[in-house]
């Protein structure tokens, strides 16, 4: 037998290190630092299609990762086979990992479980609503869509019934943020002529253990009670956030019965709920499963006949003069609708200062708008950025090919 060269032992301690590695990474598939590092090795081995593979994984769990866009950007020509998400862990292993987590936790506070001392249910409000979709300018293909999915089966009940179809399940509306999602949301209701229950976080969060549930089957009743009701679930991503990436079971606990009274144990026929994201990559898959949030709706800026009626909206009973909409639409294109609002708050601003200082009030003109528009930036740049690497890098399915679309600059 022959001793082995430098060279030699060092390519058997390399392929056992990242032998230690592989095995760490299928122990822990959402340690995000683990598996960078077996992709940053695995890159500086040659073993491009693997390195590449790991990175779309990172991306999957941290779209902001520079490190993994990195990686993946300078990796030349990557095999199409590489860019598959890594498979998933088993189901003994995360619940192994989960387990961990909580026994490291067990010590840090003691758990406050409900008693006498926890909060009562909340009296949600719950209420119809007088809009409609052609209360909401332009987004012709937003309606398009949700003709389709929603509101044909109920305004031909007789088709309805003849092909079987149910109102049960969900729809996520995502994308970034202030571009009109809730408003959506009511005027589908009012489409739908439903009631309309809409939950923030602060109404499903409790201090107690259990409470959160609670709070969630109370929600879910009171809908019930209430049919045809339309839930609207705003950051879903916060409330039905990735089990994986919860540190705590009662967190964990919340997602479970979020889940369990979404697959309707109970009758669910005329509850429809509506989930709102900035972050859908965030929210747990099994809520997007069929039942579930089983629809996904890209909810983009503002087209232009719609920002020309949010600007109209907002400058609605203050004093105008000589002001072209159409052309200001054209400057903000990508603006949010939030973004457009603040437009018209700086212009008024503008006018009441000049106003202010000369002690005699004037018309907001067109000057005061074009001169807001350049000093308010489009606020949904870094949602985009983050948005490009999920569709690029860790689009399962074909679950953002919307996404991709838009970004690609196929979209007006």
């Amino acid at each position: 037998m022959f001793p082995l060269r430098g060279d030699d032992r060092s390519a058997v301690a390399s392929d056992s290190l990242l032998t230690s590695l592989r095995t760490a990474v299928e122990a822990a598939p959402d340690d995000v630092a683990l598996r960078m590092h077996l992709a940053q090795m695995l890159a500086a081995e040659g073993n491009s299609a693997e390195a590449v593979r790991h990175a779309a994984g990172v991306l999957q769990r941290d779209p902001d990762n520079t490190a993994a866009v990195r990686l993946i950007s300078s990796t030349t020509n990557p095999d199409s086979a590489a860019l598959a998400p890594p498979l998933p862990a088993s189901a003994d292993q995360e619940a192994e990992t989960l387990r961990r987590l909580d026994s490291e936790l067990a010590d840090l506070a003691p758990p406050m479980y409900v008693g006498n001392e926890a909060s009562e249910a909340p009296d949600y409000e719950i209420a119809a609503t007088d809009l409609r979709l052609d209360d909401v300018a332009g987004m012709a293909e937003v309606k398009a869509r949700l003709e389709a999915a929603v509101l044909a089966p109920i305004r031909n009940p007789e088709l309805k019934r003849l092909y079987g179809k149910s109102l049960r399940g969900g729809l996520l509306l995502y994308g970034p943020p202030g571009c009109g999602k809730t408003f959506i949301s009511r005027a589908l209701a009012g489409e739908m002529t439903a009631q309309f229950l809409a939950v923030s976080l602060a109404d499903v969060l409790d201090m107690y253990i259990g409470q959160s549930e609670r709070n969630i089957r109370g929600i879910f009743d009171a809908a019930r009670e209430r049919a045809p009701c339309v839930i609207f679930l705003d950051e879903v991503d916060a409330l039905g956030q990735k089990r994986s990436h919860l540190r705590n079971s009662a967190a964990r606990g919340t997602v479970n019965q979020l889940l369990s009274e979404m697959d309707g144990l109970t009758d669910n026929e005329g509850v429809f709920v509506i989930g709102a994201t900035n972050h859908p990559w965030d929210v747990d898959v099994a809520l997007r499963r069929p039942g579930r949030f089983d629809r996904m709706l890209l909810v983009l800026p503002p087209d232009a006949p719609a920002r020309e009626a949010v600007l109209r909206h907002h400058l609605r009973g203050r004093p105008i003069a000589n002001v072209d909409l159409g052309k200001l639409a054209k400057m903000t294109r990508g603006y949010s609708g939030a973004d457009l609002a603040y437009i018209c708050e700086g212009a008024a601003e503008r006018a009441l200062l000049d106003s202010a200082h000369s002690g005699t009030p004037r018309m907001i003109d067109m000057d005061d708008l074009e001169a807001a528009a350049k000093d308010v930036k489009p606020s949904i740049g870094p949602w985009l950025e983050t948005a490009r690497n999920v569709a690029e890098f860790a689009n399962e399915g074909g679950a953002y090919d919307d996404l991709l679309s838009y970004l690609r600059g196929t979209r007006a």
